[in-house]
């Protein structure tokens, strides 16, 4: 079973699950996750994992994102999207104080899902409980955007260029800025741009994939990953890593690492593994290295 990582572009009307249809097929396999869910209206990249990797989904389910989102003001749906009936109208802002109320949004904010969402409410998702008639109400949670930035406005329709921490709606942050100028307003299309550093100018669409070309190693993309700790392992502790030996820092050769995620690489830049340092101890997350 193949195991690497592959970037997609999803297209307009097909869900993230949908869209991995393609990749199973083309690596005879049904053990492929992606990162980060997209709507089903919107497009953009999908970071991809397949084989043992899937274990590393979370590693990158919390990478900054980037979006660009096109927002029409005055009108909402009961989606925010435009997949939704309309459920209210309202006025259309000014520029500036559109872009004064967009920068209101930038840090650490509370913000409340879309019912029209993904996330579980006992065990359901909160979209299938509200599409079944039921009341949904969700829990503001705290996400942390970047930045926001109003690239165009021809109104009612703005385009925001938004970076934000993982967990971040931009269906709800449209929602929340027209709040706050005394209005409604819907995402009328959205498309991630970037997850970390991998950006959507890297990913091909999933019904062009040829699996020899476009799978991704494990070496190939780690290296990449500059928010993770890393440590170069000597070669006498390499295939002690490929038989799952019991590891603490200093086996590794490294006494100042922080409780988290660590990369062992070799000295010639492999991904031996991926640790979980918990104190003294380290629990393997995914093995690269292979036993001889």
């Amino acid at each position: 079973m193949p195991d690497g990582l592959l970037l997609l572009d999803k297209p307009a009307g097909r869900t993230s699950f949908e869209a991995l249809g393609p990749v199973k097929r083309a690596l005879a396999t049904g053990k492929v996750g992606h990162a980060g869910t997209l709507d089903r209206f919107a497009t953009g990249l999908l970071v991809v994992l397949t084989g043992k990797l899937t274990r590393l989904i979370r590693v990158f389910s919390d990478l900054d994102k980037r979006y660009v989102a096109r927002v029409s003001f005055g009108v909402e749906t009961e989606t925010l999207d435009p997949e939704g009936a309309v459920t209210a109208r309202g006025t259309v802002p000014e520029a500036d104080r559109l872009r004064e109320t967009a920068g209101e949004f930038v840090g650490v904010i509370e913000q409340v899902p879309p019912a029209y969402s993904a996330v579980h409410v006992d065990g359901r998702r909160a979209y299938q409980r509200v599409r079944g008639g039921e009341q949904v109400t969700l829990d503001a949670r705290r996400v942390n955007v970047r930045s926001i930035e109003v690239s165009e406005y021809d109104p009612p329709e703005a385009v925001l260029d938004i970076r934000c921490g993982s967990g971040t709606y931009v269906r709800s942050l449209a929602r929340d800025i027209a709040e706050r100028l005394g209005t409604v307003a819907h995402v009328t299309e959205l498309r991630r741009t970037a997850i970390g550093p991998f950006g959507v100018d890297e990913a091909i669409s999933p019904d062009e994939i040829v699996a020899t070309r476009d799978l991704v190693g494990a070496s190939a993309f780690a290296a990449r990953l500059d928010g993770l700790q890393r440590v170069t392992i000597e070669d006498a502790l390499v295939g002690r890593v490929a038989h799952g030996a019991v590891l603490s820092p200093a086996d590794a050769g490294a006494t100042v690492l922080e409780d988290g995620l660590v990369m062992l690489f070799t000295k010639d830049g492999q991904l031996a593994a991926v640790t979980e340092k918990t104190g003294d101890r380290m629990k393997y997350v995914f093995v690269s290295v292979e036993q001889v």
